[in-house]
């Protein structure tokens, strides 16, 4: 059975339609870029996938073990959030919260989780330092060891590299790669960056409201001449 099923789904806003009957499936260990202009429905897609945007019609079914609440997420980082004044470790314990349930402390537990996940996004050297006096790169590789305390499953990306520079990109995809190969994690990303993003993707859905396609990555690059891929990057 798949993570998560979009089954003919539709969302709109005050009568507009953002998103347009899209049905796809991820399964474990899937690595799907979504791509598409601005507007075409991409991050409110993520949203819904995440339960925080309700369908107007259609449905979105979890399985395999997955619930909404227990999937990682990586949103875009505004300004505000990269001067976020909190340790390394109080930003990557976060991402616990959802599975304290009715508990107000973190337990053992949490913490052990959060140092697994700092030491596998080579964080853990930082974790005494304030968050916001990391470089770009090491701030994403936080926020997504905090990503992966709350999920062994899935991970949603919003525009991951946005902002950082080529070499700290690089490593970034290395790391989702790992995350992806050797973890069995999957990975759900958004992505103007079609040339690192497709990298080491295994499947696109190029959206447009609706979608425009979706399926391998070699059928994408057969059926989209240059002048497309660039139209929807």
């Amino acid at each position: 059975m798949s993570l998560i099923a979009m089954k003919d789904v539709t969302i709109a806003f005050e009568g507009d339609v953002a998103v347009d009957r899209v049905s796809f499936e991820v399964d474990r260990g899937d690595y799907l870029v979504i791509v598409g202009e601005n507007g075409s429905g991409k991050s409110t897609l993520m949203r819904a996938m995440l339960g925080l945007v309700k369908p107007r019609s259609g449905r979105i079914l979890y399985g395999d073990g997955l619930v909404k609440n227990r999937i990682g997420y990586l949103p875009q980082q505004t300004a505000a959030q990269r001067d976020f004044p909190a340790s390394v470790e109080e930003v990557v314990l976060s991402g616990c919260v959802n599975r304290m349930g009715t508990r107000c402390f973190y337990n053992k537990s949490d913490r052990e989780k959060a140092n697994r996940n700092m030491a596998l996004l080579d964080v853990a050297k930082f974790r005494r330092r304030s968050y916001r006096t990391l470089s770009g790169g090491q701030q994403q590789r936080a926020l997504l060891a905090r990503a992966l305390c709350a999920t062994e499953a899935m991970l949603l990306l919003d525009e991951p590299v946005t902002g950082l520079d080529p070499a700290a990109a690089t490593e970034f995809y290395e790391v989702i790669r790992s995350l992806n190969r050797d973890h069995g994690v999957a990975v759900v990303m958004v992505s103007h960056d079609l040339s690192g993003a497709m990298r080491d993707a295994g499947k696109v859905l190029v959206m447009n409201r609706g979608m425009d396609f979706f399926g391998g990555v070699e059928d994408y690059r057969a059926r989209f001449a240059e002048g497309m891929v660039k139209a929807h990057g």
